[in-house]
């Protein structure tokens, strides 16, 4: 696709760039492939304790989901211990010793590049709770009744 000023010569071998609608569409299929195997394998890495850390020693994490980036070369990993107590300090922690989880995670899968992994605070468990808390309320009980009981 050429512009119009390359035709009067202005911009003579120019050529546009092509607009990368990706974002409006959702992550590929390959970007949620990835991600599934990367959580799979730092689940893998923190059930068996490779990463030695007193932080991390005794704590049980929760890896609810990895997002890559459209190149693969970043992913953000949601991230929450189990009963979501000290979960700054498991986060500190984890994104201290990334560069070993990365190399552990890298040693599991053939990928052509490791990503850069950074630790996020899952807060999915959270707004799950807070949906129950709204959904429990008798304003929306008394919308949500079928239309018998509501008599």
């Amino acid at each position: 696709m050429r512009c119009k000023l390359c035709h009067k010569g202005a911009l003579k071998g120019f050529i546009m760039a092509k607009r990368n609608t990706q974002s409006s569409k959702g992550p590929s299929q390959r970007q949620l492939r990835v991600g599934e195997l990367i959580r799979r394998a730092i689940s893998e890495v923190l059930l068996r304790g490779d990463i030695h850390d007193p932080e991390l020693a005794h704590v049980s994490v929760t890896v609810g989901e990895v997002q890559a980036t459209p190149d693969l070369r970043m992913a953000h990993v949601y991230v929450l211990p189990l009963g979501g107590q000290n979960a700054e300090a498991v986060i500190e922690a984890l994104n201290r010793n990334k560069s070993e989880i990365r190399r552990s995670v890298n040693k599991s899968l053939s990928l052509k590049y490791s990503p850069e992994l950074r630790f996020v605070y899952d807060k999915t468990f959270d707004q799950m709770d807070e949906t129950r808390r709204l959904l429990a309320q008798a304003s929306v009980q008394q919308d949500i009744a079928p239309d018998d009981e509501k008599d």
